[in-house]
């Protein structure tokens, strides 16, 4: 911005520099006192009005910044103040991002550390700088979030250094352009710009990302936990242990997470149900084994429904319901429903919102969960789409990639194994369904070691 100047024209200075005719010769007058006060003073003025209205720049480095909102760790936001000659004092600044936080049910719609940040100019490090992130709820309004930058002497060069290490919920703030501006000692802004930051999907924390687990024919159960990378959705297996082929079925009750949580139940061959708590240890993520009671094998099939409940079909394809108990793993059954038989493979849909069951015509379709107590499990069913009898597994997973949505992977005849990540489908104006998506991702070949999947 062009420094400003205030021009000041006296009167009485255009009346003296008239020419006065002394003895037929042109003469100029001098200038009064008062003239020469009235000039001084205006160069001052002019000087002053010049310093403070002169205002410098601010230009990121490197152009707009990509902030992964997940585990990946800090990036580091880089912009340099160009400022006016003459500033004095200490500078102080803000960044301050262009929209407000509206409250989500009740609460911030961010977490209380959501970006956590240190501050560095000139190569000086002043260590961690704070965020304030108010929201707006019920009819008080609130400040956009803004970054205390810290208090420095003046340079005519600030360069400036952020790191950014952003969760999750920072994903809410969008692709802004944030506004840094500069302060000297008396309050006036000094430099100004803007800055752009991009919050894009980053990898989940491990109490998100989902885990499946495998038996091989020698009864040894194999763990894969998510990376949340769909380009390489599982670190390498990890064996659970031993035994398991003692059981006709397995399945998860809790959704099973990279955390270690996640319960499950499994059937013997003399039907008898036993229940594996979940321990949060990845390295041993289940604690021994608790007897439900007998009479299992009734059931062609078992399918957890994420939240510590059970759903099971018997011969004649009628589908009962088992709540998750206060005093037991399970409350008394209740009839669902008949017509199950329908449906060659069952499995939960990777979190706690429902079913998915592949009919003998290859099409998928989806139960959503309703949990009404009492009352019918499940909304009507919605299709999903046809081809899957061309896998001899599928299994429901919680997110194996970055985008909040349960995902499915599923075997083919050749062993391969595919990924299919979960999109929302629309049911109503206000509702949707999270079910595998369209496409699928490679995962790997080799899959047929495996007897079991889930």
């Amino acid at each position: 911005m062009a420094r400003v100047r205030t021009a000041v024209v006296a009167v009485a200075l255009i009346a003296t520099m008239a020419p006065v005719v002394l003895g037929g010769s042109a003469a100029v007058a001098a200038p009064s006192p008062a003239t020469t006060a009235t000039t001084a003073t205006t160069a001052a003025a002019e000087a002053a009005v010049g310093a403070v209205a002169e205002v410098g720049t601010v230009v990121q480095d490197g152009g707009r910044l990509t902030v992964p909102a997940g585990e990946e760790g800090a990036v580091t936001l880089r912009f340099t103040a160009s400022l006016p000659a003459g500033v004095r004092g200490p500078v102080t600044g803000v960044l301050r991002l262009p929209d407000k936080l509206t409250e989500i049910a009740g609460s911030s719609p961010v977490s209380e550390n959501v970006i956590r940040s240190t501050c560095s100019v000139n190569g000086v490090a002043y260590g961690e700088c704070r965020w304030d992130m108010p929201y707006m709820h019920d009819t008080q309004d609130a400040d956009p979030p803004s970054l205390a930058l810290p208090t420095v002497t003046a340079a005519g060069t600030l360069a400036y250094a952020v790191t950014l290490d952003a969760d999750r919920s920072a994903i809410v703030l969008g692709t802004p352009d944030a506004r840094v501006e500069l302060k000297d000692g008396t309050g006036a802004v000094v430099a100004e710009g803007t800055v752009g930051l991009d919050f894009v999907y980053g990898t989940p924390p491990p109490s998100v990302r989902g885990a499946v687990h495998a038996r091989d024919k020698y009864g040894v159960l194999w763990r894969y936990e998510g990376t949340g990378d769909v380009n390489r959705p599982f670190a390498a297996r990890k064996r659970v242990g031993g035994g398991w082929n003692a059981y006709t079925a397995v399945t998860p009750v809790r959704t099973a997470k990279a955390d270690g949580w996640g319960d499950l139940v499994a059937r013997d061959k003399s039907g008898v149900l036993w229940y594996y708590s979940g321990t949060g240890k990845p390295s041993a993520p289940f604690a021994p084994r608790q007897r439900v009671g007998g009479g299992w094998n009734v059931y062609t099939a078992l399918v957890g429904v994420g939240d510590g409940g059970l759903v099971a079909r018997d011969r004649d394809g009628v589908l009962w319901r088992y709540e998750s108990g206060y005093h037991a793993p399970f409350e008394p059954r209740q009839r669902v429903g008949g017509g199950w038989n329908t449906y060659t493979a069952l499995t939960m849909s990777g979190r706690y919102d429902g079913v998915l069951g592949r009919d003998k015509d290859g099409v998928l379709w989806k139960y959503d969960r309703l949990g009404i107590i009492p009352g019918p499990p499940f909304a009507p069913r919605h299709r999903v789409g046809g081809g899957w009898n061309i896998y001899s597994a599928i299994a429901g997973a919680a997110e194996l990639g970055r985008d909040r949505y349960p995902d499915l992977v599923a075997r083919d005849r050749a062993g391969k194994l595919w990924l299919y990540q979960g999109v929302p489908k629309p049911l109503t104006s206000w509702d949707y369904s999270p079910v595998p998506g369209p496409t699928r991702t490679l995962v790997g070949g080799g899959w047929n070691t495996y007897n079991l999947i889930f």
